[in-house]
């Protein structure tokens, strides 16, 4: 099994920036992408970045310029750095690890979430 935990989400004013790490851990063969997504109150989960095991990148149109995702591929750890942040970032975000284990898969294995608040 593929165990996935987030760390990093808090309270910071409009305008400023927070990173969030994602770690991931147990018994897969390969991960072919981590990433990140959030739920706001209300609404439905929304994917903001994610990085395949080659390094290419997708991102929200949303968070564009604003928000970075990189990996360590020895550590199987994704990060998300999160500048000019706005009260509308604020939500739960969730790490999702897309992994082999033996011979199956992928299957997406996701964190339990962290809190990003962000205040006007």
């Amino acid at each position: 099994q593929v165990q996935v935990v987030e760390s990093g989400g808090g309270l910071v004013q409009a305008g400023g920036s927070l990173s969030l790490t994602c770690a991931a851990s147990g018994t897969f063969k390969s991960i072919t992408a981590m990433g990140w997504y959030r739920q706001a109150p209300g609404k439905q989960r929304e994917s903001v970045a994610f990085i395949t095991s080659d390094g290419i990148t997708k991102y929200a149109d949303s968070v564009k310029g604003r928000f970075t995702i990189s990996k360590n591929n020895a550590k199987n750890t994704v990060d998300l750095h999160m500048n000019s942040l706005r009260p509308e970032d604020t939500a739960v975000y969730f790490c999702n690890t897309r992994a082999f284990v033996g011979l199956s898969g992928p299957y997406d294995y996701w964190g339990q979430g962290t809190q990003v608040t962000v205040s006007s």
